[in-house]
C-alpha cells in the first residue's frame, strides 16, 4: 500500500488514465475550466486513485473539492 501520491505521478495519471490534458500548473485550476472535465471523470478519477493508494477514499470529499489541488491534499492527508 502506497503512503501517498507526489504530484508528478498524480499529473501522470490524470493525463494517462483519466484523459485530461492538463500539467502541475492546472491543478489550482476550478473544474468548469479544465477542458473536458465532467462529473464521470471525477468518479473514474475517484475509483483509479483508490486502486492506486489501496485505501477507500471520500466520495462526498471528491464532491465538495473546488478543483483538483484540493482532491491532490485530501488524497495524500
Amino acid at each position: 500500500m502506497t503512503a501517498g501520491i507526489s504530484r508528478a505521478e498524480f499529473v501522470d495519471l490524470l493525463q494517462d488514465e483519466i484523459g485530461l490534458d492538463i500539467g502541475a500548473e492546472d491543478l489550482g485550476r476550478a473544474f468548469d475550466d479544465l477542458s473536458g472535465w465532467d462529473s464521470v471523470r471525477l468518479l473514474a478519477m475517484l475509483v483509479l486513485l483508490e486502486k492506486h493508494l489501496g485505501k477507500p477514499l471520500s466520495l462526498p470529499g471528491f464532491l465538495e473539492a473546488a478543483n483538483l489541488e484540493s482532491i491532490y491534499e485530501m488524497v495524500n492527508r
